[in-house]
């Protein structure tokens, strides 16, 4: 049983398609299916319920794929480990982000720096990509992700903050309370996906959440470099991850209020496919990135 043919299986068992394994693998539909028949016939059992439209797992089939996924990701390992001491980093990767300039610019440059030999092509977008169907080395994503054709690496941790310019508040007033906020303009952020506004979660850790604020959209915008700007204008209050305003923090030109209130804390993971050979250059972007970004890695 070789790891290509492990391989095989899997990408056909994670797509449930023939077709779309092929598609991923550079394999034809029908050199797919003689794969996995000469699977089959060499474990004697069956692995796939086969149909016209799609092919789904036999109970052994389930049972294989878990193991297969373990012996592809020590394959990957010892090649990675075995590559690394022979081939320097080089080449092109696709790297899916989300929309946001720090905390990764800077440290997308010194890996720049650090690999001149690797060519980074970057699309900077909040959609979910499909990582496999569209071709990406890695992503990196905030929040959860549930997806078993991918390995994750956890990259840290960032709070929610509410900040305003002390041009502002003095103007207006600090707010005691959430409630308050009502009284004050907000710069608030439409989800780039939904269309939605973007919940403000402000509690504290010991009383329950209260209703859903009704905030004034004095300016609505969808990117966090507008948001930065209009908060340091002095032109309200803006509810913004800590890694945005980490710099106007620390110059005084932005300052936080409800602090005691502001308890919402986010992720970003790293992700890459699964059951492939990790190679010298997406090995190297890997433990660079995850080295280097500048989030709070102690664990929740």
């Amino acid at each position: 049983m070789d790891s290509l043919a492990l391989n095989i299986f899997v990408q056909a068992a994670d797509t449930r398609s023939f077709v779309a394994a092929g598609r991923i693998l550079g394999i034809s539909a029908s050199g797919i299916g003689k794969s996995v028949t000469r699977l089959e016939q060499s474990l004697g059992v069956r692995l796939f319920h086969r149909s016209t439209r799609s092919v789904t797992l036999t109970a052994e089939g389930e049972m294989l794929l878990e193991r297969a996924r373990r012996i592809l990701a020590e394959v990957d390992a010892a090649q990675a480990e075995l590559s690394a001491v022979s081939e320097v980093p080089k080449g092109r990767l696709r790297i899916g982000l989300p929309m946001v300039g720090e905390p990764f610019l800077s440290v997308l440059a010194e890996f720049r720096r650090r690999y001149p030999d690797v060519q980074l092509d970057l699309e900077f977008d909040n959609r979910k990509a499909d990582v496999i169907e569209e071709g990406y080395d890695a992503v990196v994503r905030s929040g959860g992700v549930e997806d078993s054709r991918l390995t994750a690496r956890w990259l840290g941790r960032f709070r929610m903050l509410l900040v305003g310019s002390p041009a502002y508040l003095s103007r207006r007033g600090k707010p005691q309370h959430p409630r308050e906020l009502s009284q004050h303009d907000c710069i608030q952020f439409r989800m780039y996906n939904t269309g939605k506004l973007q919940v403000w979660q402000l509690r504290r850790d010991v009383e329950p959440p209260e209703q859903e604020l009704q905030l004034p959209p004095t300016i609505t915008c969808n990117t966090n470099e507008a948001r930065l700007r209009f908060a340091l204008e002095g032109l309200g209050i803006a509810y913004v991850s800590e890694f945005l305003v980490r710099n106007a923090l620390a110059t005084g030109q932005l300052v936080t209020v409800l602090d005691e209130y502001t308890t919402e804390q986010n992720t970003f993971q790293l992700l890459w496919p699964s059951g492939r050979h990790v190679t010298p250059k997406l090995r190297a972007f890997i433990d660079f990135v995850s080295e280097h970004v500048p989030l709070d890695r102690t664990r929740p």
